[in-house]
This record gives C-alpha cells, sequence and structure tokens, in this order.
C-alpha cells in the first residue's frame, strides 16, 4: 500500500465517527485505531516498494502485538534498559548466566547488553525461575523489549 493511499485512510478515520478500520490487501494488512498517537502499519509480506513505515498521526493509536508475538501468561518480565545486542553469556564460550528452570535473585546478572562497545551487565529486577528466555545470542533488542520470563 503506497504512503498516499495510507494517508487518505488515515484522514478519513480522523475526519469520521469511527474508530477502527482495519483493511488487507495482496501486499499487507493495515489497522488504524483512533484516539492515540501513532499509528503502526503492519505487514504479512513484505512490501515490494517500501517496507512498513511508522507514522505518527493526530487522532490515532499504535496497534498492540499479536498474541503470538509475547507470551500470554506471565508473573514478570526482565526487559531491556536500552538499545543493543543480546547476550546469554560474558564471552562465546562460556557458560550462560542463567538457563530456563534456574532460579536468580534480585540483582543477579542474567545477560548482557553490548551498546556502543560496551558491555553493559542486565540484572534480575525479581526474584524467582527463569521460565522463558525470549532473545536468542547474539540478537538486536530494542528498549523495553522482553528479555526473560522470571515466575
Amino acid at each position: 500500500m503506497d504512503l498516499r493511499k495510507l494517508k487518505t485512510l488515515i484522514d478519513l478515520v480522523s475526519d469520521s465517527n469511527v474508530s477502527e478500520l482495519e483493511i488487507t490487501e495482496a501486499e499487507g494488512k493495515v489497522r488504524i485505531v483512533k484516539s492515540g498517537a501513532t499509528l503502526v502499519q503492519q505487514s504479512a509480506t513484505p512490501l515490494p516498494s517500501a517496507p512498513p513505515v511508522p507514522m505518527s498521526v493526530p487522532g490515532a493509536q499504535a496497534v498492540a502485538p499479536t498474541a503470538a508475538a509475547m507470551p500470554v501468561v506471565a508473573s514478570h518480565y526482565v526487559k531491556s534498559p536500552m538499545v543493543g545486542t543480546f547476550y546469554r553469556s560474558a564471552s562465546p564460550g562460556a557458560k550462560s548466566f542463567v538457563e530456563v528452570g534456574d532460579s536468580v535473585k534480585s540483582g543477579e546478572t542474567v545477560c548482557i547488553i553490548e551498546a556502543m562497545k560496551i558491555l553493559n551487565e542486565i540484572e534480575s529486577d525479581k526474584s524467582g525461575t527463569v521460565t522463558q528466555i525470549l532473545c536468542e545470542n547474539g540478537q538486536a533488542v530494542e528498549y523495553g523489549q522482553p528479555l526473560f520470563v522470571i515466575e
């Protein structure tokens, strides 16, 4: 879907009494929800002309991630405090800080995030048992992205 068509749809939703609009085409899927500050275009297949572009639009709000993207039941998420690269161990051949099923204490190092060539130790902010590891070793992570689930 081209940006002109997307802009027209956003304007139509903004000027109407419609609070939500979802359109599915061969190129992908777009969902516009009125009442927030941003719009996110989600696509099932890559668009040939341009990648999905987040846009800031008055009167629209961000679309929540799908249920498949996040675990449904979880006690607590350890989230990334920064953008960087996720590492489960201190060096490539070393043992991982934590594995699924390990007990952790608040303040215990659970991973490292490399940002701007600086290795930052990330500590658990809750005591409990690691039930899921949500990132792969060497994966790029965003600020606030869940890394671990602790029960």
